[in-house]
């Protein structure tokens, strides 16, 4: 690829800390009080998906009140948080921070765009908050993933055009977010999920940097 990279946008959930556990635990426990069965299987469409879509596919086509929605939203985020409480700076993935690190000791802008409205808080738990130029997260924009919004907004608040930022995805919805705005896409995760990505490893720990920074 002829590319000339200024800067890098990061996933959270997958990519620099795995809290899809923590979904799918906060997620489980709301579907079980509703008398909804809620497997791994059905967590695997939630990926990258906020937290109103998520909803949405949980309930499939019960008719809700949209009060009933935001205050399970809501309880489900409560459920969420207590999980994100205890979260450390042991729990960023493998090969995450030496990634991060690379990338900053080269003078890469780096930022995170997550769909998450809880990202602030797990990155500041995960003690790398002072890495990062920006967070995006689910207060970001309106039109979540796929929607390439949330990269466009971060690329702006890092002053750096589209086309010259590389997006870190675990997620489909996310990759398809990179595409659509125009950047580098590198999935992490199997080909079924990320296969569409322009560079794919199967964990953050098998990223190869130099064969991303040297096709440019």
């Amino acid at each position: 690829m002829s590319k000339e990279y200024k800067a890098f946008i990061f996933d959270l959930d997958g990519v620099i800390t795995d809290t899809a556990g923590f979904h799918f635990l906060a997620w489980k426990r709301l579907a079980e009080e509703e008398g909804i069965t809620f497997t791994r299987k059905d967590n695997e469409q939630l990926r990258g998906v906020s937290r109103r879509k998520s909803l949405d596919l949980i309930l499939k086509n019960r008719e809700v009140s949209e009060d009933s929605i935001e205050e399970m939203m809501a309880r489900k985020n409560r459920y969420y948080q207590d999980y994100i409480d205890t979260i450390t700076p042991e729990d960023v993935l493998p090969g995450a921070k030496e990634i991060l690190d690379d990338l900053k000791n080269k003078g890469y802008k780096l930022a995170v765009g997550s769909a998450s409205k809880n990202a602030k808080p797990a990155i500041e738990n995960l003690n790398i908050t002072d890495m990062f130029e920006t967070i995006s997260d689910g207060f970001s924009v309106k039109n979540t993933k796929p929607a390439p919004d949330l990269f466009i907004h971060t690329a702006e608040k890092m002053g750096v055009e589209p086309v010259s930022c590389a997006v870190f995805e675990d997620a489909e919805a996310g990759i398809e977010a990179a595409l659509a705005a125009g950047m580098t896409a590198i999935g992490i995760g199997p080909e079924e999920r990320v296969g569409e990505a322009h560079y794919r490893y199967d964990q953050v720990k098998d990223v190869n940097l130099s064969e991303i920074l040297s096709e440019k």
